[in-house]
């Protein structure tokens, strides 16, 4: 069992309210079509003057007071994000310089729409050796790399971040020391498939594809999706792959009691969750009204059920992630 444990949540939205109807206009369906196909009603959209550094610290300052702490008691910060402000320097280094956290080494994780578990493990470590607290964010902009014409892809996504505070035990000094409050992590498990790398790209922009004018002008920069791939992916792996997991944290099915997935299509969701087997767990939702947020989708969605009380003191809540790569990522905690 970990020692780690997570102190608080936040999450933060832009505030534009996109519906399916303005989401979807240039790819030719309508609502209809996409609640039909995805169970999104609508999503949230960054303005102009938002990148992802500023959702991932709206997000980092609302978990930060949820766990009574401030920036300048964190070791270190994780951003997991796969839209970040610029190539370089790390997303986290904005986001540090923001809520002045002079004291804390930073860095980002792309696991895609993994990236919270994969980040969730990598600060884990950092705080074993290191101690004190962590801040993990997952944050991502998708609407700045949608092709407006794509329905495969435009009608999913939205924008948003959410975060977490994690300490090491022994270390917690929140809410004036000595306080062991919110989840303990139990068990993590990380997967990549890297011969699936191909079923979600966006091709152009990396040392691999320069962006030029041709490039845009063929719509490389923009974010593509193999559905249909996706889809089999996630339905011939993660099931399999859970069950491992569970078996590994010595836990059964039954004793889990919430489950807190990717929120990537609501559809493919419902299919997912009959095909764990959780009987006694109860699946969260956020798509319906912010869509598929990528790595914030995670801890959007534990953020909103801890806030709503869903969370009892000894349930078990498993969190999974999947996504591009392809990977998958599981984290087990014990609130």
């Amino acid at each position: 069992m970990s020692d780690v444990r997570i102190l608080g949540t936040g999450a933060y939205v832009p505030d534009r309210v996109v519906s399916n109807d303005e989401a979807a206009a240039a790819a030719g369906v309508d609502d209809a079509w996409v609640v039909s196909k995805t169970a999104i009603r609508e999503r949230r959209w960054a303005a102009d003057g938002e990148a992802t550094s500023d959702l991932a610290a709206a997000a980092a300052r609302a978990a930060l007071e949820s766990a009574g702490i401030t920036a300048d008691q964190l070791s270190v910060i994780v951003v997991a994000t796969s839209t970040p402000d610029r190539p370089q320097p790390p997303t986290a280094s904005y986001v540090q310089q923001k809520l002045g956290a002079s004291g804390a080494a930073v860095f980002d994780v792309n696991a895609v729409c993994s990236g919270l578990v994969f980040a969730l493990s990598a600060a884990e470590g950092v705080l074993a050796r290191r101690g004190g607290h962590a801040l993990v964010i997952g944050a991502d902009l998708y609407s700045r790399i949608l092709n407006p014409e794509d329905r495969r892809t435009v009608i999913l996504f939205g924008d948003g971040a959410g975060a977490v505070v994690l300490s090491a035990e022994g270390h917690d000094e929140a809410r004036g020391g000595g306080v062991r409050r919110g989840a303990r992590i139990r068990h993590i498990a990380l997967h990549s498939f890297g011969d699936c790398s191909d079923l979600i790209e966006v091709t152009g922009g990396g040392s691999r594809v320069p962006l030029d004018q041709e490039g845009l002008e063929a719509g490389l920069q923009y974010f593509t999706m193999d559905g249909r791939g996706v889809r089999s992916f996630v339905a011939d792996n993660v099931p399999q792959l859970v069950k491992e997991f569970l078996h590994e944290a010595g836990v059964v099915p039954d004793e889990i009691r919430h489950f807190v997935p990717h929120q990537a299509n609501g559809v493919m969701l419902d299919s997912l969750f009959a095909d764990l087997g959780l009987p006694r767990a109860t699946m969260h939702w956020t798509l319906a009204e912010y869509a598929n947020t990528g790595a914030a989708s995670v801890p959007i969605t534990l953020d909103a059920a801890a806030r709503a009380g869903a969370f009892s003191p000894g349930d078990l809540i498993l969190l999974a992630g999947f996504g591009g790569g392809m990977a998958a990522g599981f984290a087990l905690l014990e609130w």
